[in-house]
């Protein structure tokens, strides 16, 4: 998925302060003078963003990935990895670092609504809603409050959690960094002084924290961190700081490192997009022949290749493809930046999924509800009262409702109470009360983690695979392809797992952090 916070945010931002920050030398760290402990078997994590299943075996079965391939072929192959939800980039990364869900970690999307400071927080997303929202809002959001304030400080990320046993890691690219250790960014004066961000920005982070042109340790990446290369945010520079530090003997015990290029080409150009990964394998290679061998390389490390999240192809029309809650609800009035009080809804989208925030307590739910259903393009409605989750779908007139703590258990450990029509969310259940899921894999769980993953009184609403959700200013995919929703289209990635018999307790992201803990340790 788009890495939106920097990709499309702070690069547009550096870019209208002036092409002159091209011009500015980067000032590299010296890697020589951070003391880094050799690990005997160091854990390194590839995530490529809207990586999937089908189109990697094409690359592979046409010899077009030939690094993916020996990986594979040299480890475990497990094609149906279970996303977070919303499948949006912060939310997914927050679940694998935390080792929760949104209703722990409290990053909702990339778009939400702050109740107690009545405004959406977006950490990226079209220019429009940049500037509606104010570029200076967006960038502080996403470059420094996402993991100073919002991300839960209460339930620490794998950086931290190492941290407490004294192993040292490093975060490549990764939108979600918050570690032990405090980082200083590299922001121009140009920007400073146009009081857009301070000059001095601190960050929280592990051992080694690089983040494109902010902070980066190999000198050679100043060819791949101008603005017209998404300031470092690339494939080229992500695998240029891990071969970095591999050459310097400087790889920790656990490693992230993120390859964002693929997202921006299935969202333009499809799900059945191969090119990107193709480039990606490229990048692989070079990491790999950082090595005497590449079979010395899965001796000496363990290697992860992961995607976040699919992607839905959207339809071309834009009049059949685009679902606009504006004028689906355009009896009410919605809250923007210019007038944000007394106002009876406010909306953040993400993409193939939306909060509807009801912000005049006057408002009943049915009364939104009644209004969403006629939308036969939505797949499903959903809210929360007290504990109790309620879905709707079409042609359901009485909710289906669940809630934590019941009779039925799942393939997880899960245990729920559940009450209704159970085809809204597609589940069935066995003679032995047993959950299966089909369309929304770990639907449940899933859910309930966005329905109380932030404050206020708020519907999800989640389109069907083909469509996607637009307001005033957010962008469109049609043509291309989008994700967000719950759906196992947009939700079930591929793992490669080599270097380690060993594997998550369970097929999802949320099962991550343990395993990559157990591993390192």
């Amino acid at each position: 998925m788009i890495r939106k916070i920097f990709v499309s945010v702070i690069i547009f931002f550096f870019f209208i302060v002036g092409l002159g920050w091209y011009l500015l030398i980067t000032p590299t760290k010296d890697l020589n003078k951070v003391s880094i402990t050799a690990a005997p078997k160091p854990v390194v994590v590839l995530a490529i963003d809207s990586l999937m299943d089908q189109p990697l075996k094409k690359a592979i079965d046409e010899g077009k990935a030939p690094a993916l391939e020996f990986l594979m072929k040299h480890g475990q192959y497990l094609p149906e990895m279970v996303s977070s939800y919303p499948t949006m980039s912060v939310t997914i990364d927050s679940t694998l670092l935390t080792g929760t869900y949104a209703d722990k970690h409290k990053i909702p999307g990339l778009s939400w609504f702050k109740q107690d400071e009545n405004r959406l927080i977006s950490y990226g997303g079209g220019k429009s809603e940049m500037w509606n929202l104010g570029i200076k809002n967006v960038v502080r959001d996403g470059l420094i409050e996402l993991n100073e304030t919002h991300l839960n400080k209460n339930i620490p990320t794998i950086y931290e959690e190492l941290a407490k046993s004294h192993i040292q890691s490093a975060s490549i690219n990764g939108l979600i960094h918050r570690g032990d250790q405090t980082h200083r960014l590299h922001i121009p004066t140009l920007v400073s002084g146009m009081n857009l961000l301070p000059q001095d920005v601190e960050v929280n982070g592990p051992a080694l924290l690089s983040m494109g042109s902010l902070s980066q340790f190999n000198p050679e990446n100043d060819r791949y961190n101008y603005v017209w290369q998404s300031m470092g945010i690339n494939n080229q520079f992500t695998s240029n700081e891990l071969t970095y530090f591999i050459q310097k003997d400087k790889l920790p015990a656990f490693t992230l490192a993120y390859f964002p290029n693929l997202d921006q080409q299935v969202h333009e150009h499809g799900p059945k997009e191969q090119k990107g990964i193709e480039e990606v394998d490229k990048q692989l290679q070079t990491i790999l022949n950082a090595y005497s061998s590449w079979d010395d390389a899965i001796q000496k490390a363990i290697w992860i290749v992961h995607g976040d999240s699919g992607q839905s192809a959207i339809i071309k029309d834009r009049n059949k493809a685009l679902i606009d809650l504006n004028t689906l609800l355009d009896e009410y009035t919605f809250w923007n930046p210019d007038q944000p009080s007394n106002k009876e809804l406010a909306l953040a989208v993400n993409e193939r999924m939306a909060y509807i925030y009801i912000q005049d307590e006057r408002i009943e739910i049915s009364d939104i509800t009644s209004k969403l259903k006629t939308d036969s393009r939505i797949d499903f409605i959903a809210w929360k009262k007290d504990n109790i989750s309620y879905v709707l779908a079409e042609g359901s007139d009485k909710p289906f409702t669940f809630s934590p703590n019941g009779p039925y258990t799942d393939q997880y450990g899960q245990s729920w109470d559940l009450k209704g029509d159970r085809s809204v969310l597609d589940l069935s259940v066995n003679e032995q009360n047993e959950i299966n899921y089909d369309d929304y894999p770990d639907a449940l769980a899933r859910l309930y983690g966005a329905l109380h993953s932030h404050e206020g009184q708020y519907i999800i609403v989640d389109a069907k695979p083909g469509y996607e959700f637009v307001g005033t200013h957010s962008p469109n995919h049609a043509g291309g392809a989008a994700h967000g929703s719950l759906h196992k289209i947009d939700s079930e990635v591929p793992l490669i797992i080599t270097g380690t018999d060993q594997a998550p307790k369970h097929q999802r992201l949320v099962d991550f952090k343990d395993w990559l803990v157990e591993l390192t340790k």
